[in-house]
């Protein structure tokens, strides 16, 4: 345990950030998921919820933009290839 009170802080304020971020990527892989087993008319619906998810994702700082790209880039492709 830190004894120093700027470093205390720290550990509150981490465990909230990580609290949030797992929250977010847990969402994230659940709309992706729904997306993958969806087809036809729903696979459009839920791949709009998953770019959306992700592109929210990216803006919140839970996951590198690029990451973000290569996501939407896969999902597009699999959209596409199931039409």
């Amino acid at each position: 345990m830190p004894n120093i009170k700027s470093a205390k802080k720290r550990v509150l304020v981490t465990e909230v950030k990580n609290a949030r971020n797992r929250a977010l990527k847990t969402e994230l892989k659940t709309k992706i998921k729904t997306f993958e087993t969806a087809a036809g008319e729903e696979a459009k619906a839920a791949y709009t919820e998953a770019v959306k998810s992700v592109d929210q994702a990216v803006a919140k700082g839970a996951i590198h933009k690029n990451t973000a790209a290569r996501r939407k880039s896969q999902m597009t492709k699999k959209l596409n290839k199931g039409e």
